[in-house]
Protein backbone atom coordinates (compact mmCIF):
# COMPACT_ATOMS: atom_id res chain seq x y z
CA UNK A 1 0.00 0.00 0.00
CA UNK A 2 1.56 3.15 -0.92
CA UNK A 3 1.02 6.33 0.75
CA UNK A 4 -1.90 7.81 -1.98
CA UNK A 5 -4.03 4.80 -1.39
CA UNK A 6 -3.65 4.69 2.40
CA UNK A 7 -6.59 5.43 4.39
CA UNK A 8 -4.15 5.96 7.74
CA UNK A 9 -1.95 8.66 5.48
CA UNK A 10 -5.61 10.29 4.17
CA UNK A 11 -6.80 10.73 7.75
CA UNK A 12 -3.26 11.78 9.43
CA UNK A 13 -2.95 14.75 6.92
CA UNK A 14 -6.87 15.68 6.84
CA UNK A 15 -8.25 14.49 3.86
CA UNK A 16 -10.24 12.02 6.01
CA UNK A 17 -12.09 14.05 8.98
CA UNK A 18 -11.52 12.26 12.83
CA UNK A 19 -11.61 13.32 16.13
CA UNK A 20 -8.23 14.94 16.51
CA UNK A 21 -7.16 14.63 20.08
CA UNK A 22 -3.60 16.30 19.30
CA UNK A 23 -1.67 17.51 15.98
CA UNK A 24 2.21 18.47 15.19
CA UNK A 25 4.31 18.86 12.65
CA UNK A 26 4.89 14.97 12.43
CA UNK A 27 1.98 13.38 13.88
CA UNK A 28 -1.77 13.29 14.19
CA UNK A 29 -3.60 11.48 16.79
CA UNK A 30 -7.09 10.39 16.67
CA UNK A 31 -10.02 8.76 18.80
CA UNK A 32 -9.99 5.04 17.29
CA UNK A 33 -13.20 4.61 15.20
CA UNK A 34 -13.35 0.87 16.46
CA UNK A 35 -12.25 1.45 20.02
CA UNK A 36 -11.37 -1.68 22.39
CA UNK A 37 -11.97 0.79 25.39
CA UNK A 38 -13.41 4.02 25.97
CA UNK A 39 -10.55 6.80 24.87
CA UNK A 40 -8.85 4.14 22.95
CA UNK A 41 -6.63 6.76 20.81
CA UNK A 42 -4.47 6.08 17.86
CA UNK A 43 -1.22 8.03 17.06
CA UNK A 44 -0.59 8.24 13.11
CA UNK A 45 3.12 9.84 11.82
CA UNK A 46 1.43 11.91 8.49
CA UNK A 47 4.07 10.63 6.53
CA UNK A 48 3.52 6.57 5.13
CA UNK A 49 5.90 4.01 6.78
CA UNK A 50 4.49 0.89 6.65
CA UNK A 51 5.32 -0.58 9.90
CA UNK A 52 8.31 0.31 12.68
CA UNK A 53 11.04 -1.56 10.58
CA UNK A 54 10.52 1.55 8.19
CA UNK A 55 10.38 4.47 10.76
CA UNK A 56 13.07 6.46 11.24
CA UNK A 57 14.77 6.33 14.31
CA UNK A 58 13.92 10.23 15.19
CA UNK A 59 10.57 9.80 14.58
CA UNK A 60 10.55 6.52 16.54
CA UNK A 61 11.61 8.28 19.52
CA UNK A 62 9.04 10.92 18.39
CA UNK A 63 6.49 8.61 18.80
CA UNK A 64 6.72 6.80 22.04
CA UNK A 65 7.56 10.43 23.59
CA UNK A 66 4.48 11.41 22.68
CA UNK A 67 2.78 7.82 23.68
CA UNK A 68 3.20 9.12 27.27
CA UNK A 69 2.58 12.83 27.07
CA UNK A 70 -0.83 11.80 25.34
CA UNK A 71 -1.82 9.03 28.18
CA UNK A 72 -0.27 10.59 30.81
CA UNK A 73 -3.12 13.44 29.55
CA UNK A 74 -5.71 11.39 28.13
CA UNK A 75 -5.85 8.85 31.98
CA UNK A 76 -6.09 12.26 34.06
CA UNK A 77 -9.15 13.36 31.54
CA UNK A 78 -10.87 10.07 31.55
CA UNK A 79 -10.35 8.91 34.96
CA UNK A 80 -8.71 5.06 34.13
CA UNK A 81 -6.66 2.63 35.76
CA UNK A 82 -4.20 2.09 33.50
CA UNK A 83 -3.19 1.78 29.69
CA UNK A 84 -1.41 -0.25 27.23
CA UNK A 85 0.33 0.85 24.43
CA UNK A 86 0.30 -1.53 21.46
CA UNK A 87 2.06 -1.34 18.61
CA UNK A 88 1.67 -4.47 16.17
CA UNK A 89 4.39 -5.39 12.96
CA UNK A 90 3.13 -7.40 10.09
CA UNK A 91 -0.16 -9.25 10.17
CA UNK A 92 0.77 -12.15 12.41
CA UNK A 93 1.38 -9.72 14.88
CA UNK A 94 -2.11 -8.33 14.17
CA UNK A 95 -1.38 -5.21 11.90
CA UNK A 96 -4.30 -5.07 9.77
CA UNK A 97 -3.50 -1.38 8.45
CA UNK A 98 0.17 -1.04 6.96
CA UNK A 99 0.96 2.40 7.94
CA UNK A 100 2.89 2.40 11.52
CA UNK A 101 0.59 3.43 14.48
CA UNK A 102 0.57 2.91 17.80
CA UNK A 103 -2.82 2.02 19.61
CA UNK A 104 -3.41 3.96 23.51
CA UNK A 105 -6.06 1.99 25.29
CA UNK A 106 -7.58 2.84 28.50
CA UNK A 107 -7.93 0.19 30.29
CA UNK A 108 -10.89 -0.23 32.79
CA UNK A 109 -12.07 -2.35 36.04
CA UNK A 110 -13.72 -5.38 34.04
CA UNK A 111 -13.36 -3.83 30.45
CA UNK A 112 -13.50 -7.14 28.87
CA UNK A 113 -10.12 -5.71 26.60
CA UNK A 114 -8.44 -8.92 25.61
CA UNK A 115 -4.82 -8.25 25.63
CA UNK A 116 -2.56 -10.89 26.76
CA UNK A 117 -0.97 -13.97 26.58
CA UNK A 118 0.26 -17.10 28.17
CA UNK A 119 3.57 -17.04 29.14
CA UNK A 120 5.76 -20.06 28.64
CA UNK A 121 8.92 -20.32 30.07
CA UNK A 122 12.83 -19.81 28.31
CA UNK A 123 14.66 -23.41 27.49
CA UNK A 124 18.00 -23.09 27.71
CA UNK A 125 18.59 -24.25 23.78
CA UNK A 126 16.23 -21.25 22.81
CA UNK A 127 17.99 -18.70 24.73
CA UNK A 128 21.50 -19.80 23.74
CA UNK A 129 20.50 -20.04 20.03
CA UNK A 130 18.96 -16.04 20.26
CA UNK A 131 22.03 -15.33 21.96
CA UNK A 132 24.20 -16.84 19.49
CA UNK A 133 22.49 -15.44 16.71
CA UNK A 134 22.01 -11.93 17.89
CA UNK A 135 26.09 -12.04 18.22
CA UNK A 136 26.23 -12.19 14.11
Amino acid sequence: MSGENCIFCKIANGEIPSATLYEDEDFRVILDLGPASKGHALILPKKHYPDLYALPDELAAKAMVLAKKMITKLAGALGCEGYNVVQNNGALAGQTVFHFHIHLIPRYKDDGVGLGWKAGKLSDSDRDEILDKMKK
